[in-house]
């Protein structure tokens, strides 16, 4: 199958003296997104030669804790999400939303 368009999401990463991430913004021209500011981003890419999960996770250092906490409970909702639209894996999916909530209960996310 041949490639008919190309769609680019480009991220921006912004350090210190320490190369300790201060500023992330990215764009998505698809998306209507143009160099909009981030506090975290989590990126993984499968390579699927060597059947491994590759990663790159980055949060600024004014990033706060209790929006960490949040940012996490829903990456791992999302994926949970994610999960089932690529697997139709109902029990499991089910299993990772169980433990999203637990997450949520453990962190206290309703307090923050």
């Amino acid at each position: 199958m041949a490639v008919k368009h190309t769609s680019e999401i480009k991220l921006t990463v912004g350090l210190d003296e320490n190369r300790v991430p201060e500023a992330l913004t990215w764009s998505a021209q698809d998306g209507g997104v143009e160099n909009e500011e981030a506090k975290a981003m989590l990126l993984s890419v499968w390579d699927s030669k060597n059947r491994e999960s590759l990663k790159i996770d980055l949060w600024t250092k004014d990033m706060p804790v209790d929006e960490m906490k949040i940012f996490f409970h829903q990456t791992l909702s999302t994926m949970a999400d994610t999960f089932m639209k690529a697997t139709q894996d109902e029990k499991m999916t089910a299993t990772m939303k169980d433990f999203c909530d637990y997450f949520s209960e453990k962190m206290e996310l309703d307090k923050l």
